[in-house]
């Protein structure tokens, strides 16, 4: 798969990677769990207010969570359990892997 940089705008070949994320607006703020087959593409889209209407308008930019998977399929079951959750959960969920809620994204680039 041929993907844009969003960063510099340069196209490069990345491979297809299922995974499923959270975004939050902050510490322990709103939540948003999604799946894509292109994390850095998808977490930029939101980011740039294209992601998703939700994102957009409660500010969810920080990727504080994710979770890579060998199929798409897989990817989707979980975010599907994951939304089905407690806040509490998933709360859980971020804090177990990344207890400062630290933004993840730059870690992927």
């Amino acid at each position: 798969m041929f993907v844009i940089n969003p960063l510099n705008g340069e196209m490069r070949e990345r491979p297809f990677q299922p995974a499923v994320y959270i975004l939050a607006s902050r510490r322990n703020g709103t939540l948003y769990c999604g799946s894509t087959g292109d994390l850095i593409r998808r977490v930029w889209e939101h980011r740039e207010g294209v992601g998703s209407p939700f994102t957009a308008k409660y500010g969810l930019r920080l990727l504080v969570w994710y979770e890579f998977h060998g199929e798409m399929g897989g990817a989707i079951q979980r975010e599907y359990r994951i939304k089905a959750w407690r806040r509490a959960w998933k709360l859980h969920l971020i804090e177990a892997e990344n207890p400062r809620w630290r933004d993840l994204y730059e870690d992927l680039l």
